[in-house]
């Protein structure tokens, strides 16, 4: 099997690979909403964990250690797993929740009052 890039695998193909990884296992029936979301938040921690207490220009840093950077790539590879399989149990469609929430954030922050700020849209 060729591997996979961001250049041409598509959402609906990892989707499909994630399903079919946990129906071979029969894990449909552990993966609930509720459990999902907690195992998604649980793996986004220990993506965390790689970067606490690093200053922002330690952190840029850190990804280019090789041994950190496989660590750090198999906890990504782990949220983004649980954020798939999410999506495939409760029938939401990642590609328009992103649209939908690009559009919605566009017009949280324009561009004229956003651009090089961190503030919160209701501080713009």
């Amino acid at each position: 099997m060729a591997a996979l890039t961001d250049s041409f695998t598509t959402i609906a193909e990892l989707k499909a690979r994630v399903l079919a990884f946990a129906r071979e296992r029969d894990w449909e029936q552990f993966h609930a909403p509720k459990n999902l979301s907690m195992a998604l938040a649980a793996e986004a921690a220990e993506l965390m964990e790689h970067f606490l207490w690093a200053t922002p220009e330690a952190s840029r840093a850190v990804v280019t250690d090789t041994t950190k950077r496989q660590k750090i790539s198999e906890e990504l590879a782990d949220v983004v797993i649980y954020a798939l399989e999410f999506a495939n149990v409760t029938g939401l469609d990642v590609a328009a929740a992103i649209e939908a929430k690009m559009a919605a954030n566009a017009k949280k922050y324009p561009v004229e009052k956003a651009r090089g700020r961190a503030e919160k849209y209701t501080e713009l």
